[in-house]
């Protein structure tokens, strides 16, 4: 996939350069802010070949890209001309979104850019603990030492990151932001912690104004109501001040204003905040662990797909910084688990080799954490899979509550989660609880997936095939080319095999033409001519895409006799093109026919059985 062709039509479907706030990336997607959501192309997305899907939740437009999203990322930052110092538009109020989504995407903005190494240096943390536990390693030794520096330095220096990157989100300077969270964690502040700690102590003033040191190492929600305090400071001291002179005189008043101010009154009052959340979390999760893993066992990939997950986040993190552990993220191993094996039960029951592809790398993905490859392209689609996760994600999840499971770092939800649930005093009936919980989430899902999973997996064409004579309400899709019918599953292509573009069926072209398959209106023309999309007077609508990844061809070979908006009858020439030289070109040829609002319609099947059709023959039924 051209990862800059990609770019630059993702950049044109959400609207342009001029209508991007925002642009960060998770693991698998690209999330957005934009000036006006309602500029933003989504189906258009969704239909462009090396996108997943495009998912609108949490105040941001999120497109589902995959494993290899940082490329694209990269792509789309080169493509736009942004940067980390290019100036973000001011959003207009009506589209703040609600009070929800603008906390999701606050929160998202903020840990989203450091994910991958906060990730790494739990695991990192896990492993040594293991590592102690196996005897490998003692934490006396040099090698323990250092390891254990590179896995706990993140943490510890939590507010500097944090600063940084929730000034960056807050509009103003990051470095001034981080030069604060530093502050919290300077030695000077750190020792003074200590000090006052010991009996008899004296308090420390700050111009007759007691303060109360904590210990803002590891800490998350002081540093960020800090951040936003100083980017609003300093951008009142940025209007009244002459230019000349704001380049240091603003960072000066912030610092001398919000560093006292965290000090004396935000540190505090976050800290007890912080307390009452972890507190309230726990008083919540010793009333009923076992409701709390079944719960959040069945709903997280849930949450996943809306991207409500990220609210979550702040929670885990906090509950390690003011408790030493978290009770949460092993509650969500078995959901991660429950999708990965519903993956495996269609890699182990389905004969098409293009659906045992994608889901066998799913299962890989899913493994390690990254569960969208297998909800948007496996199990979702199918649904019965879906489900089946869910419900062993549950079951799972009771045990993992049953056993008071705790994780001692943070880190994605993954395998080496496990590592991260070990105490300090060796492994337990609390790492076994979560382990058993995780693997029969797995091995249920994977069962019931394969027993059951697949009569859900089939794609449309593999339904029972409607009688030709139409019965009442149902309308005929004519082919609109003469040659071989394949199985939409059979199809080279995820995007098109997965249905997530909609049900259908396939042909591998005999011919040169594409004929119009109903009366109807001239919907989308691609600009490259190889696709075409038509909508009939009952609301059908179809996708005609001649060949896979012929966009690449640029409109060479192909000739469009129709244009947008163009009434046509059933059996006129929409399209030709020139098969032979297509083909020599290295481009296959087989052609996805797609009821694009699948959903609205109880049945897309086809029509008969035969392996051939002749264009305007029967070829798909549509029923309400």
């Amino acid at each position: 996939m051209d990862n800059r062709e990609l770019a630059k039509d993702i950049l044109h479907h959400v609207g342009g350069r001029q209508n991007i706030v925002s642009l960060v990336h998770c693991a698998t997607r690209l999330r957005f802010k934009l000036q006006d959501s309602s500029a933003a192309d989504a189906e258009g997305l969704k239909k462009r070949p090396g996108i997943i899907t495009v998912v609108e939740s949490g105040g941001q437009f999120q497109v589902v890209i995959g494993n290899h999203v940082g490329d694209v990322f990269q792509a789309v930052r080169a493509e736009a001309g942004l940067n980390d110092d290019s100036p973000q538009p001011e959003v207009a109020p009506q589209n703040q979104g609600s009070l929800l989504a603008r906390f999701i995407d606050i929160v998202s903005s903020i840990f989203t850019p450091f994910l991958g190494v906060l990730a790494a240096s739990g695991i990192l943390k896990g492993l040594l603990a293991l590592s102690v536990v196996m005897g490998w390693l003692a934490p006396n030794e040099g090698t323990y030492q250092i390891w254990f520096a590179a896995s706990d330095s993140l943490f510890y220096f939590f507010p500097l990151v944090l600063g940084y990157t929730a000034g960056k989100k807050f509009g103003g300077s990051p470095f001034l932001t981080m030069t604060i969270g530093g502050a919290l964690t300077h030695p000077l502040m750190i020792k003074a912690f200590e000090v006052a700690g010991q009996p008899g102590a004296a308090t420390e003033h700050f111009f007759g104004i007691p303060i109360t040191f904590i210990n803002y190492s590891s800490s998350v929600i002081p540093i960020i109501f800090a951040a936003w305090l100083s980017c609003w400071l300093e951008r009142q001291c940025n209007k009244v001040m002459p230019s000349a002179v704001k380049n240091f005189f603003t960072p000066l008043v912030c610092l001398m204003v919000v560093v006292p101010l965290t000090f004396l009154l935000i540190g505090p009052a976050a800290t007890w905040l912080s307390q009452m959340l972890a507190n309230g979390y726990q008083a919540i999760y010793a009333f009923a662990p076992w409701l709390a893993g079944g719960v959040m066992g069945a709903i997280w990939q849930v949450c996943v797909i809306f991207g409500l997950h990220w609210g979550l986040v702040p929670l885990m993190i906090n509950n390690m910084s003011v408790l030493g552990y978290d009770t949460l993220m092993p509650l969500l191993l078995p959901a991660i688990m429950g999708q990965v094996g519903a993956c495996l039960g269609v890699f182990l029951r389905t004969r098409d080799a293009q659906r045992k592809t994608l889901a066998g790398s799913a299962v890989t993905a899913g493994v390690f954490g990254v569960t969208e490859p297998a909800v948007y392209g496996v199990t979702l689609p199918m649904r019965r899979p879906f489900i089946f996760g869910c419900v062993a994600g549950a079951i799972g999840g009771i045990i993992v509550g049953f056993s008071n499971t705790h994780t001692y770092s943070f880190g994605l939800a993954s395998i080496f989660t496990l590592a991260q649930t070990i105490p300090p005093g060796g492994v337990d009936a609390t790492v076994w609880g979560v382990v058993i919980g995780t693997f029969l989430a797995l091995v249920l899902a994977c069962a019931m997936t394969f027993v059951a999973g697949e009569a859900a997996a089939k794609t449309p064409d593999a339904e029972s095939v409607v009688p030709p004579t139409l019965a009442g309400g149902d309308i005929a899709v004519l082919a609109p080319l003469a040659g071989e019918v394949i199985a939409l599953e059979q199809v080279e292509d995820a995007t098109f095999a997965s249905g997530l573009l909609g049900k259908g069926a396939a042909i591998v072209p005999g011919a040169n033409q594409v004929v119009a398959p109903f009366d109807g209106e001239v919907a989308s023309l691609f600009a490259t001519r190889h696709a075409i999309g038509l909508v009939n007077n009952d609301g059908v609508e179809v996708l005609i895409h001649v060949g896979i990844d012929t966009v690449k061809l640029n409109g060479q070979h192909f000739t469009a006799h129709v244009t947008p908006g163009a009434h046509v009858r059933a059996g006129d020439v929409l399209l030709s093109f020139d098969r032979e030289a297509i083909l020599a070109a290295g481009f296959s040829l087989t052609t996805p026919v797609i009821i694009s609002n699948s959903d609205d319609f109880s049945v897309v099947a086809r029509t008969d059985d035969a392996g051939k059709v002749q264009a305007g023959g029967a070829f798909l039924t549509v029923r309400r």
